[in-house]
């Protein structure tokens, strides 16, 4: 039988999230070792500007998640707001790690510390502030 683990007040997890996740976690150990130590420094990609299209259409409408989830008062703005986050940081590492040319490289830098990392860290805010504010009203 599964034991159910408590976590923050009245909600609970069931037990094998705990050890699921940290196996995951532990297997990309080796697997981050091979690909640091295998992959090449640079690669050509087929559709990179599909992938980064569909990526920043991705995050628009996430964002658009976290507007309209705040609007409404819904109990899922938490959810919205995490995988905004989450898209926002991916999006800074890699437009930072992508650029090509020094002016690149500088623009990218410029966009995740004036607009893609603070609103990540706004998006966090949201995921642990947005319950006690609705509850407050």
């Amino acid at each position: 039988m599964l034991r159910l683990s408590q976590v923050e007040g009245n909600r609970s997890v069931p037990a094998w999230i705990v050890p699921l996740f940290a196996l995951g976690a532990l297997v990309l150990v080796p697997t981050v070792v091979l690909l640091l130590a295998d992959l090449p420094s640079t690669h050509r990609s087929e559709h990179w500007d599909v992938a980064w299209g569909g990526f920043d259409v991705m995050l628009a409408l996430m964002l658009v998640a976290v507007a309209v989830t705040a609007w409404r008062s819904s109990a899922w703005l938490e959810a919205a707001a995490a995988a905004a986050a989450t898209l926002l940081f991916v999006d800074a590492w890699f437009d930072v790690l992508t650029a090509s040319s020094r002016t690149e490289l500088i623009i990218a830098i410029v966009e995740a510390v004036l607009v893609e990392l603070p609103l990540a860290l706004l998006c966090l805010w949201l995921t642990r502030g947005a319950e006690r504010f609705w509850s407050a009203r």
